[in-house]
This record gives structure tokens, C-alpha cells and sequence, in this order.
């Protein structure tokens, strides 16, 4: 029960922090783009496109291998191997983006990346070395100081930029995106010194000479994550790269083709995932504690306190897609003022499940080792994707990009839900999956038979948050009604929060 608890209150500590946050990027996201356009979100898009592949080929799985092992020795009580852990993840780093700048403007055909390339280039080595920290705190059950320091360093990457973006914005996109570059790299380098004062302050002191080589054991998992990582995210950058080209030869200029791609990557999608964070919380947070589970034998209760938490966040996640389809179209004009945004969010709002629990069931592949079969599935996902916009792009132009991202998020939530159910004793429970639909779209039916008459005001900011409130509240109800969310699972979640005693966890 105390395992329980301990990893609710961190859930609920690190999701309130990730939800600022969240809304904290959103707000600057709506700044950004009243200040550079749609077609320079584009632009942007495509430099984080490679700065993606550029962070993998620092980080290299870093993070992942420093919470297993950390948590491992955690587990055995070993304070020495800990520091020893540490140590030999922090220096594992690479540094390659600002030689690879060019290579990739050619690639996309659009030189104005380059400079926001090479500025990135050098929060590489500060990115490497806070993952690897960011492990630390997580292995530790220290999640909390991390998310502190995250939050400190949105506001300076916020700070940062507005003061680039009133000195440089005015020179066109490329340096405008050179601004938005410029915060990221303050805010790393804080982070990095942050996190590393906070790790000497925290790490065991008590005496002792760790005789287990942590360098083997730190390869075992970098290696295999690191050429699957690299892998994935080269056919990931190049699936992004091909979009505005695919989008091109479909019909209408380069300026119409990045606006296209920035309202799906930089606007819609940032609107759907921005409640994501209790998801992805949990899926960091399960990872040490199934972990130091399997060293300690007592996989029976955690595996009940997983289930519970995958059921509940199969409800969040299908209330978010809820809201987020019935309000699609009043939430891309009062944020973005663009009704394309709108149409976009109801198309991949059915979406939302699928990513959310996709996210959740990864964590819980890692957490019990199998994070070789995640990457695999991963490597699948990114060629398909690469493979449909390919194809698609030329021909169909945003409905194919649209349905190249359905089917790849539909492909590797199978796989790796498949591969859960074959290691564990987990089961998916589709019936739960129907009947939690079910609910959704019976709490718009009861939001439409009580409060019809709002629904006609939802360009109003307030009626739009009260009517998705009420909306909620009704999704509620009708869990309830169908019999979707049991008593029991209230009961047990309320018995964490006071502190009770639950027989099986």
C-alpha cells in the first residue's frame, strides 16, 4: 500500500507540474505563432524534425538505462554501485548536429535551418548529460526536484526567446527561428546546472567500494536502445522532411505547403496531447517500480495497482478525445484563430486513446525489461510512416498525411499492447475500451438534452470551459450508468488518497 501511495503522490505531483508546463507552452506556442505565421511553426517543425534525431544520437537511451540500473541497485540496497551508475551514464554523450546542419537543408531544400541547427548543436552535450540525471531523480523516487527544474527552465527558455524574437524577429523566418533556437539552448544549459547541483546535494555518501562493473551492464542496455533509437528516429526526421515536399507536389507553393504542416504538427496536435502529461507521467514513473519489483518479487500487487491505473487512464484519455472532437472547431478559433486547426483536431481526436494508452503500455514494456521489443516496434512505426507519406503525400496531400499518422499510431499501440499481454499476466479488457466509447458519446448526448441552449455560445471563452466541464461531467455520469467505472476502483482510489489499507496492493 505504501508503494501505491507514494507512486500516486508523485503522479499527482509531477502531472500538476506538466500540466503548467503544458499550459505554459501553449500560451508561448500561441505567441510564437501570432509572430511568425503558420508557415514559420512550419518551418520550425522541420528544424525540431532534426534536432530530434540529433538529441537521440546524444542521449542514446541514456535516461532509460540510468533509471533501470539505478533502480536495480536501488532495490539491492547498494549505495556505491548507485554513485558508480551514475557516474557512468552522465558520461555518455555525442555531439554532431552542427556538421550534419547542411546536410539536412539540402535534404529538406530550405537553407534558412541551418542556422537554427547550429545554435542547437550546442545544447547537445547539456541534453546528454541531464538525461542521464533525469534518471537519476526517477530511479530515487526524487521525480519532484526534476519537475521543478523543468518548470524553471520553461520560463527561461520563455524569457530568453521573447527577448531574441523583439531583436531578431523582424530579419525574416530563418532568424525568427534562430530566436526560438537561441531559448532553447539558455534553458538547457540552466537545466543542465541545476539538475547537477541538485544530484551532488543528492547523492548516497555512506562509505562503501562498489565491485560491480556498471560499464557492461550501462552497454547492454544503450547499445541495442541506441542503433534502434538512431534508426527510428533517421526514418522519423526523414518521414517529417518528406511532409512539405509531399505536400508540394500535391498542389500549391512552399509557403502554403509548410503553413499545412505547421497547423497539424505546431497547432493540432499540441492541443491533443496537451493533457497527455498524467500519461506520460505515469509511464516514467512505473519504470522504476516495476523494476525494483522484479529484483524484489513482488510483481502480484503492482501488477493490481497497474491495472487500475490502466483503466483509469483509459477513461482520461477517452475524455479527452470527448472533448476534444465535440469542441474541436471552437477550440482551433479561440486559440489559434484558425478555422484549419479545428478541422484537424476532430480528425485525429479519435486518435487520442489510442496515443495516450500507446504511451502507458510502452512505459510498462520498459518497466519490465522489454525495452528492445519497444524499440523494435518503434522502428516498424517510423518505415511505415515513411513508407505512407511516401506514397500518399503527392496523391491524396493532407487527408494522406492525416491517415499516414493514424495508421502508424494504430500499428504500434497493437504491437506493443501484444507483446504486453505475451510477458505478463496483463490483459487489455476491450470490453472496457467499448463501453468507455460508449460513455463518451452518452456525455454529449446528456450535455445536448440539459444544457442545449450553451452550445450555441461556444465562441464565448468562459461558456466554451464551463460546457467542456460539463461535458466531463456528464462523460462521468455516464461511466457510471454503463457500468464501465466500477465502485470498487473509486473506492480504491479514494483509499490511496486517505492513507487506508488495500488488501492487494
Amino acid at each position: 500500500m505504501r508503494r501505491a501511495k507514494q507512486l500516486l503522490l508523485h503522479t499527482s505531483a509531477m502531472t500538476a507540474t506538466s500540466l503548467l508546463m503544458r499550459t505554459i507552452a501553449l500560451v508561448f506556442q500561441v505567441y510564437v505563432a501570432g509572430r511568425i505565421g503558420a508557415a514559420g511553426i512550419g518551418l520550425f517543425q522541420l528544424v525540431m524534425s532534426v534536432y530530434t534525431l540529433a538529441t537521440t544520437v546524444a542521449v542514446s537511451g541514456v535516461r532509460l538505462a540510468a533509471t533501470r540500473l539505478i533502480a536495480q541497485q536501488t532495490g539491492r540496497g547498494d549505495d556505491a554501485a548507485i554513485r558508480r551508475a551514475t557516474g557512468c551514464a552522465m558520461g555518455y554523450a555525442a555531439f554532431l548536429l552542427y556538421y550534419l546542419a547542411p546536410a539536412a537543408a539540402a535534404w529538406v531544400g530550405d537553407d534558412r535551418i541551418i542556422l537554427s541547427l547550429r545554435v542547437l548543436a550546442f545544447a547537445l552535450p547539456f541534453v546528454a548529460a541531464s538525461g542521464a540525471m533525469g534518471g537519476y531523480f526517477i530511479a530515487m523516487h526524487q521525480s519532484v526536484k526534476m519537475s521543478l527544474v523543468q518548470l524553471s527552465e520553461q520560463f527561461i527558455r520563455i524569457g530568453c526567446t521573447v527577448l531574441a524574437l523583439l531583436r531578431l524577429g523582424g530579419y525574416g523566418l530563418e532568424y525568427a527561428c534562430g530566436a526560438l533556437t537561441l531559448g532553447m539552448l539558455a534553458s538547457e544549459v540552466f537545466s543542465f546546472l541545476a539538475l547537477l547541483l541538485l544530484l551532488l546535494a543528492s547523492l548516497p555518501r555512506r562509505k562503501g567500494r562498489c565491485r560491480t562493473p556498471m560499464l557492461p551492464s550501462l552497454l547492454r542496455i544503450t547499445v541495442p536502445l541506441s542503433l534502434s533509437s538512431y534508426a527510428r528516429s533517421a526514418l522519423s526526421t526523414a518521414q517529417h522532411l518528406l511532409v512539405p515536399r509531399g505536400l508540394r507536389l500535391f498542389g500549391g507553393g512552399a509557403q502554403a505547403a509548410l503553413a499545412a504542416y505547421g497547423v497539424i504538427q505546431g497547432m493540432s496536435l499540441p492541443i491533443l496531447l496537451f493533457p497527455a502529461a498524467l500519461i506520460a507521467v505515469i509511464a516514467d514513473l512505473i519504470v522504476p517500480e516495476l523494476t525494483e519489483a522484479q529484483v524484489q518479487g513482488r510483481l502480484r500487487g503492482l501488477g493490481y495497482m497497474l491495472e487500475r491505473l490502466y483503466r483509469l487512464g483509459l477513461f482520461f484519455s477517452m475524455a479527452v478525445a470527448g472533448a476534444c472532437f465535440f469542441f474541436a472547431h471552437p477550440l482551433g478559433e479561440l486559440i489559434y484563430s484558425e478555422p484549419a486547426a479545428g478541422q484537424d483536431i476532430r480528425l485525429l481526436a479519435p486518435l487520442v486513446p489510442i496515443m495516450y494508452m500507446d504511451t502507458l503500455v510502452d512505459g510498462m514494456l520498459k518497466g519490465v525489461g522489454e525495452y528492445r521489443a519497444n524499440m523494435r516496434y518503434n522502428i516498424i512505426d517510423a518505415a511505415t510512416g515513411l513508407l505512407l507519406v511516401w506514397l500518399l503525400l503527392p496523391r491524396y496531400g493532407v487527408a494522406g498525411y492525416l491517415f499516414s499518422i493514424s495508421a502508424t499510431e494504430l500499428l504500434n499501440f497493437a504491437l506493443s499492447a501484444a507483446r504486453l499481454t505475451r510477458v505478463t499476466v496483463f490483459r487489455l479488457q476491450p470490453l472496457c475500451w467499448l463501453l468507455t466509447a460508449a460513455a463518451a458519446v452518452g456525455g454529449w448526448w446528456l450535455l445536448r438534452l440539459i444544457f442545449g441552449r450553451l452550445l450555441s455560445r461556444t465562441g464565448q471563452p468562459l461558456i466554451l470551459l464551463l460546457l467542456v466541464f460539463l461535458y466531463l461531467v456528464c462523460y462521468g455520469a455516464a461511466l457510471l450508468l454503463c457500468g464501465a467505472l466500477r465502485r470498487d476502483e473509486l473506492s480504491w482510489l479514494f483509499s490511496l488518497l486517505r492513507g487506508e489499507k488495500s488488501p492487494k496492493t
